[in-house]
Protein backbone atom coordinates (compact mmCIF):
# COMPACT_ATOMS: atom_id res chain seq x y z
CA UNK A 1 0.00 0.00 0.00
CA UNK A 2 1.56 3.43 -1.57
CA UNK A 3 2.05 5.63 1.69
CA UNK A 4 0.42 8.93 1.87
CA UNK A 5 2.35 10.67 4.79
CA UNK A 6 3.94 13.90 4.24
CA UNK A 7 7.26 12.45 3.97
CA UNK A 8 6.12 10.42 0.92
CA UNK A 9 5.43 14.10 -0.85
CA UNK A 10 8.99 14.90 -0.38
CA UNK A 11 10.24 14.04 -3.34
CA UNK A 12 7.57 14.55 -5.61
CA UNK A 13 7.61 17.32 -8.57
CA UNK A 14 5.90 20.64 -7.28
CA UNK A 15 3.31 20.13 -10.09
CA UNK A 16 1.91 16.92 -8.55
CA UNK A 17 1.53 18.59 -5.10
CA UNK A 18 -2.05 18.75 -3.88
CA UNK A 19 -2.92 23.04 -4.55
CA UNK A 20 -3.12 24.60 -1.28
CA UNK A 21 -6.33 25.88 -0.28
CA UNK A 22 -6.55 29.56 -1.34
CA UNK A 23 -5.50 27.57 -4.57
CA UNK A 24 -8.80 25.76 -4.23
CA UNK A 25 -10.85 28.44 -3.67
CA UNK A 26 -10.24 30.95 -6.48
CA UNK A 27 -12.29 27.96 -8.34
CA UNK A 28 -14.91 29.72 -6.72
CA UNK A 29 -13.86 33.45 -7.29
CA UNK A 30 -11.44 33.70 -3.75
CA UNK A 31 -8.84 36.27 -4.40
CA UNK A 32 -6.08 36.69 -2.15
CA UNK A 33 -5.51 40.22 -0.48
CA UNK A 34 -3.42 41.73 -2.47
CA UNK A 35 0.41 42.27 -0.16
CA UNK A 36 0.66 46.05 1.01
CA UNK A 37 4.10 47.48 1.61
CA UNK A 38 5.53 49.24 5.08
CA UNK A 39 5.16 52.64 3.87
CA UNK A 40 1.07 52.33 2.24
CA UNK A 41 -0.02 50.76 5.11
CA UNK A 42 1.98 53.52 7.33
CA UNK A 43 0.48 56.44 5.03
CA UNK A 44 -2.09 55.46 2.40
CA UNK A 45 -2.40 56.88 -0.73
CA UNK A 46 -4.80 59.10 -2.34
CA UNK A 47 -7.65 56.78 -4.66
CA UNK A 48 -7.52 58.21 -8.38
CA UNK A 49 -10.19 57.48 -10.64
CA UNK A 50 -9.27 55.19 -12.98
CA UNK A 51 -7.75 55.98 -16.68
CA UNK A 52 -10.57 53.96 -17.99
CA UNK A 53 -12.75 57.06 -17.22
CA UNK A 54 -10.90 59.66 -18.85
CA UNK A 55 -10.68 57.74 -21.93
CA UNK A 56 -14.52 56.77 -22.00
CA UNK A 57 -15.01 60.65 -21.15
CA UNK A 58 -12.38 61.69 -24.10
CA UNK A 59 -10.06 63.89 -21.18
CA UNK A 60 -6.96 64.38 -22.32
CA UNK A 61 -4.56 63.16 -19.53
CA UNK A 62 -2.40 66.20 -18.65
CA UNK A 63 -6.20 67.56 -17.75
CA UNK A 64 -7.05 64.84 -16.06
CA UNK A 65 -4.54 64.99 -13.82
CA UNK A 66 -5.26 68.77 -13.05
CA UNK A 67 -8.89 67.46 -12.25
CA UNK A 68 -7.92 65.40 -10.09
CA UNK A 69 -5.55 67.54 -7.98
CA UNK A 70 -7.93 70.17 -7.92
CA UNK A 71 -11.58 67.96 -7.15
CA UNK A 72 -9.57 67.37 -3.54
CA UNK A 73 -10.42 71.18 -3.19
CA UNK A 74 -13.04 72.10 -5.41
CA UNK A 75 -15.27 69.30 -4.66
CA UNK A 76 -15.79 69.79 -1.21
CA UNK A 77 -15.92 73.50 -2.43
CA UNK A 78 -18.61 73.14 -4.41
CA UNK A 79 -20.71 70.51 -1.84
CA UNK A 80 -20.07 73.33 0.80
CA UNK A 81 -21.15 75.96 -1.32
CA UNK A 82 -24.15 74.33 -2.24
CA UNK A 83 -25.21 73.80 1.59
CA UNK A 84 -24.65 77.16 2.00
CA UNK A 85 -27.10 78.52 -0.36
CA UNK A 86 -29.47 76.15 1.55
CA UNK A 87 -28.70 77.77 4.39
CA UNK A 88 -28.55 81.22 3.92
CA UNK A 89 -31.69 81.04 1.90
CA UNK A 90 -34.49 83.32 3.95
CA UNK A 91 -32.10 82.55 6.72
CA UNK A 92 -34.44 85.48 8.82
CA UNK A 93 -37.97 83.50 8.45
CA UNK A 94 -39.61 82.92 10.42
CA UNK A 95 -39.15 86.38 12.15
CA UNK A 96 -39.89 84.97 15.20
CA UNK A 97 -37.91 83.92 18.99
CA UNK A 98 -38.36 80.38 18.13
CA UNK A 99 -38.08 77.48 20.38
CA UNK A 100 -34.69 78.25 23.19
CA UNK A 101 -33.55 81.07 20.85
CA UNK A 102 -35.53 83.17 23.42
CA UNK A 103 -32.68 82.10 25.77
CA UNK A 104 -29.63 82.16 23.82
CA UNK A 105 -30.42 84.81 21.58
CA UNK A 106 -30.53 87.36 24.55
CA UNK A 107 -27.90 86.28 26.39
CA UNK A 108 -25.19 86.33 23.48
CA UNK A 109 -26.64 90.60 22.62
CA UNK A 110 -25.95 90.96 26.07
CA UNK A 111 -22.59 89.09 26.09
CA UNK A 112 -21.39 90.99 23.48
CA UNK A 113 -22.49 94.38 24.90
CA UNK A 114 -21.56 94.27 28.46
CA UNK A 115 -19.27 91.31 28.56
CA UNK A 116 -21.75 89.27 30.60
CA UNK A 117 -25.36 87.55 30.42
CA UNK A 118 -27.75 89.94 32.11
CA UNK A 119 -31.23 88.97 33.55
CA UNK A 120 -33.68 90.22 30.62
CA UNK A 121 -37.38 90.87 31.62
CA UNK A 122 -39.84 88.74 30.89
CA UNK A 123 -42.40 88.74 27.70
CA UNK A 124 -39.84 91.56 25.92
CA UNK A 125 -39.55 88.69 22.72
CA UNK A 126 -41.85 90.78 20.88
CA UNK A 127 -40.56 94.38 21.80
CA UNK A 128 -37.47 92.99 20.30
CA UNK A 129 -38.90 91.54 16.93
CA UNK A 130 -40.50 95.04 16.68
CA UNK A 131 -37.49 97.58 17.29
CA UNK A 132 -34.61 95.79 19.03
CA UNK A 133 -33.30 99.36 18.72
CA UNK A 134 -35.68 100.76 21.66
CA UNK A 135 -34.42 97.74 24.16
CA UNK A 136 -31.95 98.55 26.33
CA UNK A 137 -29.42 95.97 27.61
CA UNK A 138 -30.25 95.37 30.98
CA UNK A 139 -27.36 95.93 33.49
CA UNK A 140 -28.45 93.24 36.18
CA UNK A 141 -26.83 89.52 35.92
CA UNK A 142 -28.71 86.47 34.74
CA UNK A 143 -28.28 83.28 35.86
CA UNK A 144 -27.08 80.91 32.84
CA UNK A 145 -26.30 77.20 33.22
CA UNK A 146 -24.25 76.62 29.93
CA UNK A 147 -20.89 78.17 29.23
CA UNK A 148 -20.22 81.04 27.26
CA UNK A 149 -18.56 80.46 23.55
CA UNK A 150 -21.71 79.60 22.09
CA UNK A 151 -23.21 82.66 22.92
CA UNK A 152 -20.36 85.07 21.92
CA UNK A 153 -20.29 83.28 18.59
CA UNK A 154 -23.93 84.52 18.09
CA UNK A 155 -23.37 86.96 19.41
CA UNK A 156 -20.96 87.93 16.31
CA UNK A 157 -23.40 87.54 14.27
CA UNK A 158 -25.34 90.55 15.94
CA UNK A 159 -22.90 92.36 16.30
CA UNK A 160 -22.79 92.64 12.58
CA UNK A 161 -26.33 92.25 11.37
CA UNK A 162 -28.18 93.07 14.37
CA UNK A 163 -30.30 91.92 16.99
CA UNK A 164 -32.72 90.29 15.04
CA UNK A 165 -33.56 87.04 13.45
CA UNK A 166 -30.96 87.45 10.67
CA UNK A 167 -28.61 88.62 13.13
CA UNK A 168 -28.58 85.82 15.80
CA UNK A 169 -29.07 82.90 13.11
CA UNK A 170 -25.90 84.42 10.94
CA UNK A 171 -22.95 83.04 13.04
CA UNK A 172 -24.69 79.32 13.25
CA UNK A 173 -25.15 79.31 9.82
CA UNK A 174 -22.03 80.12 8.65
CA UNK A 175 -20.21 76.81 11.29
CA UNK A 176 -22.79 74.81 9.45
CA UNK A 177 -21.79 75.27 5.86
CA UNK A 178 -17.63 75.23 6.91
CA UNK A 179 -18.81 72.22 8.91
CA UNK A 180 -20.11 70.85 5.61
CA UNK A 181 -16.98 71.67 3.80
CA UNK A 182 -15.03 70.58 6.85
CA UNK A 183 -16.79 66.78 6.53
CA UNK A 184 -15.90 66.63 2.61
CA UNK A 185 -12.09 67.14 3.44
CA UNK A 186 -12.04 64.92 6.73
CA UNK A 187 -14.16 62.35 4.90
CA UNK A 188 -11.81 62.57 1.74
CA UNK A 189 -8.70 61.91 4.67
CA UNK A 190 -9.98 58.94 6.41
CA UNK A 191 -11.35 57.37 3.37
CA UNK A 192 -8.33 58.13 0.90
CA UNK A 193 -10.90 58.93 -1.39
CA UNK A 194 -12.48 62.18 -2.49
CA UNK A 195 -15.79 61.18 -4.00
CA UNK A 196 -16.16 59.47 -0.53
CA UNK A 197 -15.53 62.41 1.49
CA UNK A 198 -17.92 64.79 -1.05
CA UNK A 199 -20.57 61.92 -0.50
CA UNK A 200 -20.03 62.33 3.36
CA UNK A 201 -19.86 65.88 3.08
CA UNK A 202 -23.57 65.94 0.33
CA UNK A 203 -25.03 64.16 2.90
CA UNK A 204 -24.90 66.34 5.76
CA UNK A 205 -25.79 68.76 3.67
CA UNK A 206 -29.25 67.51 3.06
CA UNK A 207 -29.92 65.95 6.62
CA UNK A 208 -32.83 68.02 8.26
CA UNK A 209 -31.68 68.26 11.65
CA UNK A 210 -28.38 69.50 10.37
CA UNK A 211 -30.11 71.52 8.25
CA UNK A 212 -32.79 72.79 10.82
CA UNK A 213 -29.86 73.25 13.20
CA UNK A 214 -28.07 75.57 11.17
CA UNK A 215 -30.78 77.99 10.49
CA UNK A 216 -31.35 78.09 14.54
CA UNK A 217 -29.58 80.21 17.41
CA UNK A 218 -28.84 77.21 19.69
CA UNK A 219 -25.88 75.92 21.30
CA UNK A 220 -25.21 72.38 19.43
CA UNK A 221 -24.94 73.22 16.39
CA UNK A 222 -21.80 75.30 17.79
CA UNK A 223 -20.73 72.29 19.62
CA UNK A 224 -20.83 69.83 16.72
CA UNK A 225 -18.67 72.39 15.12
CA UNK A 226 -15.86 72.35 17.67
CA UNK A 227 -16.34 68.33 18.07
CA UNK A 228 -15.79 68.05 14.33
CA UNK A 229 -12.88 69.99 14.20
CA UNK A 230 -10.90 68.72 17.20
CA UNK A 231 -11.90 65.10 15.48
CA UNK A 232 -9.98 66.48 11.90
CA UNK A 233 -7.01 67.98 13.87
CA UNK A 234 -6.45 64.47 15.28
CA UNK A 235 -6.51 63.08 11.76
CA UNK A 236 -4.54 65.06 10.78
CA UNK A 237 -1.86 64.20 13.62
CA UNK A 238 -2.75 60.69 13.30
CA UNK A 239 -1.27 61.21 9.71
CA UNK A 240 1.72 63.58 10.54
CA UNK A 241 3.05 60.69 13.51
CA UNK A 242 2.84 58.07 10.89
CA UNK A 243 4.74 59.47 8.68
CA UNK A 244 7.42 60.58 10.83
CA UNK A 245 7.58 56.83 11.74
CA UNK A 246 8.22 55.86 7.65
CA UNK A 247 10.40 58.44 7.45
CA UNK A 248 12.87 56.86 10.21
CA UNK A 249 12.49 53.56 8.95
CA UNK A 250 15.53 51.79 7.47
CA UNK A 251 15.17 51.27 3.86
CA UNK A 252 16.25 48.12 2.70
CA UNK A 253 18.14 46.95 -0.81
CA UNK A 254 15.26 46.98 -2.90
CA UNK A 255 13.93 50.36 -1.51
CA UNK A 256 11.62 49.11 0.81
CA UNK A 257 10.34 49.72 4.21
CA UNK A 258 11.51 47.22 6.73
CA UNK A 259 9.87 47.16 10.26
CA UNK A 260 12.67 48.53 13.25
CA UNK A 261 11.48 47.68 17.05
CA UNK A 262 14.07 50.44 17.69
CA UNK A 263 12.50 53.07 15.74
CA UNK A 264 8.77 51.38 16.85
CA UNK A 265 9.47 51.81 20.49
CA UNK A 266 12.27 54.35 20.66
CA UNK A 267 11.23 56.68 18.26
CA UNK A 268 10.12 60.32 19.93
CA UNK A 269 7.82 62.73 17.86
CA UNK A 270 8.33 65.78 19.72
CA UNK A 271 6.18 68.47 19.49
CA UNK A 272 2.61 67.66 17.76
CA UNK A 273 0.77 70.96 17.13
CA UNK A 274 -2.19 69.37 15.33
CA UNK A 275 -2.60 67.49 18.82
CA UNK A 276 -2.37 70.91 20.57
CA UNK A 277 -4.91 72.30 18.14
CA UNK A 278 -7.37 69.00 18.75
CA UNK A 279 -6.58 70.15 22.40
CA UNK A 280 -8.07 73.80 21.68
CA UNK A 281 -11.13 72.89 19.54
CA UNK A 282 -11.87 70.36 22.59
CA UNK A 283 -11.69 73.29 25.26
CA UNK A 284 -13.88 75.62 22.89
CA UNK A 285 -16.20 72.50 22.80
CA UNK A 286 -16.30 71.58 26.18
CA UNK A 287 -17.12 75.59 27.32
CA UNK A 288 -20.11 75.62 25.05
CA UNK A 289 -21.69 72.90 26.50
CA UNK A 290 -20.64 70.67 29.18
CA UNK A 291 -21.21 67.43 27.31
CA UNK A 292 -18.24 68.16 25.08
CA UNK A 293 -16.37 66.77 28.42
CA UNK A 294 -17.41 63.41 27.51
CA UNK A 295 -16.30 63.66 24.20
CA UNK A 296 -12.48 64.94 25.17
CA UNK A 297 -12.25 61.83 26.99
CA UNK A 298 -13.66 59.60 24.34
CA UNK A 299 -11.00 61.04 21.43
CA UNK A 300 -8.38 61.16 23.82
CA UNK A 301 -8.20 57.52 24.12
CA UNK A 302 -8.72 57.30 20.55
CA UNK A 303 -5.36 59.01 20.01
CA UNK A 304 -3.90 56.86 22.63
CA UNK A 305 -5.33 54.17 20.09
CA UNK A 306 -3.75 55.38 17.04
CA UNK A 307 -0.32 55.81 18.83
CA UNK A 308 -0.51 52.23 19.62
CA UNK A 309 -0.77 51.03 16.26
CA UNK A 310 1.53 53.06 15.00
CA UNK A 311 4.19 52.25 16.58
CA UNK A 312 3.18 48.48 16.65
CA UNK A 313 3.02 48.47 12.56
CA UNK A 314 6.70 50.32 12.89
CA UNK A 315 7.49 47.63 14.24
CA UNK A 316 7.71 47.83 18.23
CA UNK A 317 7.95 44.74 20.00
CA UNK A 318 6.22 46.39 22.58
CA UNK A 319 3.96 49.16 21.12
CA UNK A 320 1.81 49.36 24.65
CA UNK A 321 5.02 50.18 26.77
CA UNK A 322 6.23 52.32 24.04
CA UNK A 323 2.85 54.41 24.13
CA UNK A 324 3.05 54.73 27.92
CA UNK A 325 6.72 55.90 28.07
CA UNK A 326 7.02 57.77 25.14
CA UNK A 327 3.29 59.08 24.20
CA UNK A 328 0.84 58.82 26.88
CA UNK A 329 2.11 61.99 29.08
CA UNK A 330 2.24 64.60 26.18
CA UNK A 331 -0.84 63.52 24.32
CA UNK A 332 -2.47 64.05 27.97
CA UNK A 333 -0.35 67.57 28.09
CA UNK A 334 -1.58 68.43 24.87
CA UNK A 335 -5.64 67.80 25.03
CA UNK A 336 -6.79 67.68 28.78
CA UNK A 337 -4.47 70.99 30.40
CA UNK A 338 -5.33 72.78 26.86
CA UNK A 339 -9.14 72.15 26.80
CA UNK A 340 -9.10 73.36 30.53
CA UNK A 341 -6.98 76.35 30.30
CA UNK A 342 -8.98 77.08 26.77
CA UNK A 343 -12.30 76.54 29.24
CA UNK A 344 -11.31 78.72 31.77
CA UNK A 345 -10.43 81.44 29.11
CA UNK A 346 -13.76 81.87 27.91
CA UNK A 347 -15.11 82.85 30.99
CA UNK A 348 -12.78 86.24 30.87
CA UNK A 349 -15.44 88.32 29.97
CA UNK A 350 -17.49 87.16 33.73
CA UNK A 351 -14.32 87.62 34.92
CA UNK A 352 -12.90 90.84 34.03
CA UNK A 353 -16.27 93.13 34.59
CA UNK A 354 -16.70 91.39 37.80
CA UNK A 355 -20.17 91.88 37.35
CA UNK A 356 -21.46 88.12 36.20
CA UNK A 357 -23.71 86.10 38.55
CA UNK A 358 -22.07 84.58 41.04
CA UNK A 359 -19.03 86.54 40.22
CA UNK A 360 -18.26 88.17 43.92
CA UNK A 361 -19.58 85.10 45.86
CA UNK A 362 -15.97 84.21 46.89
CA UNK A 363 -15.27 87.57 48.69
CA UNK A 364 -17.47 87.58 51.04
CA UNK A 365 -16.49 83.50 52.14
CA UNK A 366 -14.06 82.25 53.94
CA UNK A 367 -11.55 80.32 51.62
CA UNK A 368 -10.71 77.42 53.76
CA UNK A 369 -7.74 74.87 52.54
CA UNK A 370 -8.67 76.86 49.30
CA UNK A 371 -7.73 80.61 50.94
CA UNK A 372 -4.71 80.77 48.20
CA UNK A 373 -6.52 80.24 45.35
CA UNK A 374 -7.84 83.81 43.55
CA UNK A 375 -11.53 85.25 44.60
CA UNK A 376 -12.66 84.69 40.94
CA UNK A 377 -11.73 81.39 40.41
CA UNK A 378 -13.29 79.63 43.70
CA UNK A 379 -16.29 81.85 42.50
CA UNK A 380 -16.41 80.12 39.34
CA UNK A 381 -16.12 76.86 40.87
CA UNK A 382 -19.09 77.55 42.98
CA UNK A 383 -20.93 78.72 40.23
CA UNK A 384 -19.82 75.23 38.20
CA UNK A 385 -21.49 73.20 41.58
CA UNK A 386 -24.72 75.13 41.34
CA UNK A 387 -25.00 74.45 37.54
CA UNK A 388 -24.06 70.78 37.49
CA UNK A 389 -26.59 70.57 40.30
CA UNK A 390 -28.94 72.33 37.52
CA UNK A 391 -28.46 70.04 34.83
CA UNK A 392 -28.66 66.36 36.83
CA UNK A 393 -32.04 67.79 38.75
CA UNK A 394 -33.40 68.89 35.38
CA UNK A 395 -36.35 66.24 35.16
CA UNK A 396 -39.02 68.04 35.18
CA UNK A 397 -41.67 67.00 31.52
CA UNK A 398 -41.32 68.54 28.20
CA UNK A 399 -44.07 67.83 25.35
CA UNK A 400 -40.94 67.07 23.25
CA UNK A 401 -38.37 65.02 25.41
CA UNK A 402 -37.56 61.88 24.20
CA UNK A 403 -34.93 58.75 25.10
CA UNK A 404 -32.33 58.69 23.69
CA UNK A 405 -32.67 55.31 22.34
CA UNK A 406 -35.51 56.45 20.08
CA UNK A 407 -33.42 58.85 18.51
CA UNK A 408 -31.61 57.15 15.86
CA UNK A 409 -34.94 56.11 14.24
CA UNK A 410 -36.00 59.87 14.76
CA UNK A 411 -39.01 58.62 17.29
CA UNK A 412 -39.91 62.12 18.99
CA UNK A 413 -38.77 65.17 17.18
CA UNK A 414 -39.09 68.73 18.29
CA UNK A 415 -41.24 71.65 16.85
CA UNK A 416 -39.16 74.73 16.87
CA UNK A 417 -42.02 76.63 15.22
CA UNK A 418 -45.61 76.46 14.59
CA UNK A 419 -48.24 78.25 13.53
CA UNK A 420 -51.80 77.57 11.09
CA UNK A 421 -52.49 80.52 8.88
CA UNK A 422 -56.37 80.70 7.90
CA UNK A 423 -57.21 81.09 4.19
CA UNK A 424 -56.24 84.79 2.91
CA UNK A 425 -52.85 85.04 5.41
CA UNK A 426 -49.31 84.24 5.50
CA UNK A 427 -49.21 82.70 2.22
CA UNK A 428 -52.46 80.26 2.91
CA UNK A 429 -54.83 80.01 -0.11
CA UNK A 430 -57.58 82.96 -0.28
CA UNK A 431 -60.69 80.73 0.88
CA UNK A 432 -60.58 82.07 4.27
CA UNK A 433 -62.25 78.14 4.86
CA UNK A 434 -58.91 76.32 4.24
CA UNK A 435 -56.39 75.56 6.57
CA UNK A 436 -52.95 76.18 6.91
CA UNK A 437 -49.79 74.48 8.62
CA UNK A 438 -46.20 76.47 9.10
CA UNK A 439 -43.57 74.65 11.19
CA UNK A 440 -40.04 74.37 11.69
CA UNK A 441 -39.36 70.98 12.76
CA UNK A 442 -36.07 69.67 14.04
CA UNK A 443 -35.91 66.35 13.00
CA UNK A 444 -33.12 64.21 10.81
CA UNK A 445 -33.71 63.15 7.11
CA UNK A 446 -36.02 60.30 7.58
CA UNK A 447 -34.20 57.61 5.24
CA UNK A 448 -30.84 59.05 5.95
CA UNK A 449 -31.02 58.18 9.28
CA UNK A 450 -32.35 55.09 8.87
CA UNK A 451 -30.34 53.75 6.46
CA UNK A 452 -27.62 55.07 9.40
CA UNK A 453 -29.41 52.35 11.18
CA UNK A 454 -27.75 49.44 9.24
CA UNK A 455 -24.56 51.90 8.36
CA UNK A 456 -23.91 51.63 12.11
CA UNK A 457 -24.02 47.63 12.20
CA UNK A 458 -22.24 47.67 9.33
CA UNK A 459 -19.48 50.27 11.03
CA UNK A 460 -19.38 48.09 14.22
CA UNK A 461 -18.89 44.84 11.97
CA UNK A 462 -15.89 46.26 10.17
CA UNK A 463 -14.30 47.00 13.43
CA UNK A 464 -14.65 44.19 15.47
CA UNK A 465 -13.80 41.49 12.42
CA UNK A 466 -11.93 43.46 9.74
CA UNK A 467 -9.77 45.76 12.43
CA UNK A 468 -10.75 48.79 10.30
CA UNK A 469 -9.43 51.73 12.47
CA UNK A 470 -11.59 53.68 9.87
CA UNK A 471 -14.98 52.07 10.79
CA UNK A 472 -13.46 52.08 14.77
CA UNK A 473 -12.59 56.27 14.49
CA UNK A 474 -16.24 56.45 13.38
CA UNK A 475 -18.06 54.58 16.06
CA UNK A 476 -16.17 56.48 18.66
CA UNK A 477 -17.63 59.01 17.28
CA UNK A 478 -21.08 58.74 17.27
CA UNK A 479 -20.64 56.94 21.01
CA UNK A 480 -18.94 60.02 22.29
CA UNK A 481 -21.77 62.13 21.62
CA UNK A 482 -24.72 59.59 21.92
CA UNK A 483 -23.80 57.27 24.87
CA UNK A 484 -23.62 59.46 27.46
CA UNK A 485 -26.51 60.53 27.48
CA UNK A 486 -27.79 56.96 28.39
CA UNK A 487 -26.67 57.78 31.94
CA UNK A 488 -29.06 60.44 32.27
CA UNK A 489 -32.23 58.77 30.76
CA UNK A 490 -34.01 60.28 33.65
CA UNK A 491 -33.31 64.03 32.39
CA UNK A 492 -35.45 66.22 30.31
CA UNK A 493 -33.74 65.69 27.19
CA UNK A 494 -34.20 65.95 23.42
CA UNK A 495 -33.22 63.99 20.07
CA UNK A 496 -32.02 67.77 18.61
CA UNK A 497 -28.77 67.14 20.73
CA UNK A 498 -27.80 64.36 18.19
CA UNK A 499 -26.79 66.77 15.96
CA UNK A 500 -23.25 66.33 17.59
CA UNK A 501 -23.04 62.54 15.95
CA UNK A 502 -24.86 63.41 12.68
CA UNK A 503 -21.33 64.23 10.85
CA UNK A 504 -20.42 60.46 12.65
CA UNK A 505 -23.94 58.70 10.89
CA UNK A 506 -23.11 60.35 7.50
CA UNK A 507 -19.26 58.87 7.36
CA UNK A 508 -20.73 55.81 8.76
CA UNK A 509 -23.56 56.01 5.53
CA UNK A 510 -20.40 56.60 2.95
CA UNK A 511 -18.75 54.19 4.49
CA UNK A 512 -21.42 51.67 3.89
CA UNK A 513 -22.12 53.19 0.10
CA UNK A 514 -18.21 52.70 -0.85
CA UNK A 515 -18.72 48.61 0.26
CA UNK A 516 -21.70 49.11 -1.97
CA UNK A 517 -19.57 49.80 -4.91
CA UNK A 518 -17.21 47.11 -4.26
CA UNK A 519 -14.02 46.44 -3.22
CA UNK A 520 -10.76 47.36 -5.21
CA UNK A 521 -10.38 45.01 -8.40
CA UNK A 522 -14.21 44.32 -8.59
CA UNK A 523 -15.60 42.86 -12.10
CA UNK A 524 -17.40 45.37 -13.88
CA UNK A 525 -21.51 43.63 -12.92
CA UNK A 526 -20.42 43.98 -9.33
CA UNK A 527 -19.26 47.70 -10.19
CA UNK A 528 -22.62 48.39 -11.92
CA UNK A 529 -25.06 46.66 -9.65
CA UNK A 530 -23.22 48.37 -6.66
CA UNK A 531 -23.29 52.10 -8.21
CA UNK A 532 -26.83 51.77 -9.01
CA UNK A 533 -27.83 50.53 -5.99
CA UNK A 534 -25.57 53.15 -3.88
CA UNK A 535 -27.07 55.96 -7.05
CA UNK A 536 -30.51 54.53 -6.22
CA UNK A 537 -29.89 55.30 -2.25
CA UNK A 538 -28.30 58.63 -2.09
CA UNK A 539 -31.16 59.93 -4.73
CA UNK A 540 -34.29 58.69 -2.32
CA UNK A 541 -31.95 60.43 0.74
CA UNK A 542 -31.89 63.73 -1.32
CA UNK A 543 -35.67 63.51 -2.61
CA UNK A 544 -36.74 63.45 1.60
CA UNK A 545 -34.88 65.69 2.72
CA UNK A 546 -36.59 67.80 -0.90
CA UNK A 547 -39.84 66.35 0.51
CA UNK A 548 -39.52 67.72 4.08
CA UNK A 549 -38.28 71.02 2.95
CA UNK A 550 -41.14 72.84 3.95
CA UNK A 551 -41.14 71.66 7.50
CA UNK A 552 -37.65 72.16 7.81
CA UNK A 553 -38.05 76.34 6.98
CA UNK A 554 -41.23 77.22 8.17
CA UNK A 555 -43.07 77.33 4.74
CA UNK A 556 -47.03 77.64 4.80
CA UNK A 557 -48.44 74.73 2.98
CA UNK A 558 -52.09 73.16 3.24
CA UNK A 559 -53.32 70.87 6.25
CA UNK A 560 -53.46 67.95 4.49
CA UNK A 561 -49.88 68.24 2.97
CA UNK A 562 -48.66 68.61 6.32
CA UNK A 563 -50.80 65.55 7.40
CA UNK A 564 -49.02 63.67 4.64
CA UNK A 565 -45.40 64.00 6.00
CA UNK A 566 -46.58 63.06 9.20
CA UNK A 567 -45.08 59.68 8.87
CA UNK A 568 -45.26 58.54 12.42
CA UNK A 569 -47.61 59.81 15.05
CA UNK A 570 -44.97 60.63 17.50
CA UNK A 571 -43.95 63.62 14.97
CA UNK A 572 -46.88 65.19 15.98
Amino acid sequence: MTSTAPEALQGRDAEERPPSWPQRLRRFGYAPRPVIGLRERLVPPYTEPSERLWIVLGVPPLLADRVVRWSAWLGPALVALVAGLLRFWHLGSPKAVIFDETYYAKDSWALVNRGYEASWPKDIDKLILADPSKIPVPADPGYVVHPPVGKWVIGLGELMFGFDPFGWRFMVAVLGTLSVFMLCRIGRRLFRSTFLGCLAGGLLAVDGLHFVMSRTALLDLVLMFFVLAAFGCLLLDRDWARRRFADALPVDADGLLRPSAAVGDRLRLGWRPWRIAAGVMLGLAFATKWNGLYILAAFGLLTIAWDIGARRTAGAARPYLSVLRRDLLPAFVSTVPVALVTYVASWTGWIVTGKGYFRDWAATRDGGWWFWLPDWLRSLWHYEVTVYDFHVNLTSGHTYQSNPWSWIVLGRPVSYFYEDPRGGTEGCAADPGDKCAQEVLAMGTPLLWWAACFAILYVLWRWFFRRDWRAGAIACGIAAGWVPWFFYQERTIFLFYAVVFVPFLCLAVSMMIGAMLGPPGSDERRRTVGAVGAGVLVLLIVWNFIYFFPLYTGQTIPLGEWQDRMWLDTWV
